[in-house]
């Protein structure tokens, strides 16, 4: 895995002459696909994404809120001590571009403070915008305290369950655009991706793909 601090300290560095272009996909030479799962509300698939996992002998990347990491510090813990990766996704996942520059500086703050009190690690160098909602001013905030944006090439739309949003549609919505280096987002807060996760992880593995975590994969 590469050296945390380093990483920090090169967005730090580097933001003054350009801002970190936000991440989209992983190492395309190689057939990998990241998963990522954002945590904002919920868990109900949580314990299920983990022992997946676990199953799989895979490393996931989860992106966290504050919020999410105090109501559900035994999954913390569980996290940290199986090898994942935990990243920001702010305290109370507001839209930031809604912010001023000290209110985005207090919501990865806040956030990174609440998870080096639990487990003793930080959020950096990695932050996901809640809803995807970034600009470059939110990327500038984000940079000058160390943080580089990761998005996604994937969204498999599991988030939209409560709107009628199937199972079926997720898998196709997965299967239909994988790729070398892909990432994908799901979410720990439906029942939908509990459901499909190790049938996921399965076909795309029988592919010939590797899942891997955001540090393996770029």
């Amino acid at each position: 895995m590469p050296d945390r601090k380093l990483l920090v300290d090169a967005i730090q560095i580097g933001f003054e002459d350009k801002v970190p272009s936000p991440i989209t996909h992983g190492d395309v030479s190689k057939r990998q696909v990241i998963f990522t799962f954002d945590g904002g509300e919920g868990s109900q698939s949580a314990f299920v994404v983990l022992d997946i996992l676990r199953k799989h002998h895979a490393r996931g990347t989860f992106f966290l809120t504050g919020k999410w990491v105090l109501r559900n510090p035994d999954l913390i813990r569980r996290m940290q001590a199986e090898g994942h990766e935990i990243y920001n996704h702010s305290l109370t996942h507001p839209h930031l571009p809604f912010l001023t520059d000290r209110e985005i500086a207090n919501e990865l703050g806040n956030m990174d403070r609440t998870l080096l009190n639990l487990i003793n690690t930080s959020t950096k160098p990695y932050f996901r915008p809640p809803y995807g909602d970034y600009d470059e001013r939110v990327l500038f905030a984000a940079a000058r305290h160390g943080y580089r944006a990761v998005m996604w090439t994937i969204d498999a739309g599991d988030w939209m369950e409560s709107e009628g949003f199937t199972a079926d549609a997720v898998r196709a919505r997965i299967y239909s655009h994988i790729e070398p280096g892909a990432i994908v987002l799901m979410h720990l807060g439906d029942h939908i991706t509990g459901l499909i996760l190790d049938e996921i992880f399965t076909q795309i593995e029988d592919l010939g793909y590797k899942i891997v975590s955001l540090t393996q994969g770029i």
